[in-house]
């Protein structure tokens, strides 16, 4: 028995394919290289040197007089600046406030005192 319309033509492709076309190929292997690329990051990435970063560290070449000195500074400005903050506080925020600049006040008399200890180099 003759079938009323002729059968499909043969292909090499395979029918359970997804690639339609070249086209949808190609673009599924973008899609996969743009996921590899954020989901499986390369070894170079995992084992780079983390460099530190030198705007934020104490200089070796001073002394310690000098680094107690620049923190005691430091330390009164944070104070000072906390201080004016809390007096434009409303009253719960402004305890807070006076906490922080009382735990830096203390601070800074301890840098105070480690200065005191340090024998002069000059």
């Amino acid at each position: 028995m003759k079938k009323p319309t002729p059968n499909p033509p043969e292909t090499n492709t395979d029918p359970t394919s997804p690639y339609a076309t070249i086209d949808s190929k190609k673009l599924n292997e973008a899609a996969d290289r743009a996921l590899d690329h954020y989901l499986k990051p390369t070894i170079h990435i995992m084992a780079s040197t983390r460099v530190t970063e030198p705007m934020y560290l104490a200089n070796p070449v001073y002394d310690t007089e000098s680094l107690l000195a620049n923190a005691s500074e430091s330390l009164g400005s944070v104070t000072e600046m906390l201080n004016n903050f809390a007096a434009v506080l409303d009253t719960a925020h402004r305890k807070t406030a006076l906490g922080i600049a009382q735990i830096v006040m203390l601070s800074e008399l301890a840098v105070n005192q480690a200065l005191d200890n340090v024998q002069p180099t000059a």
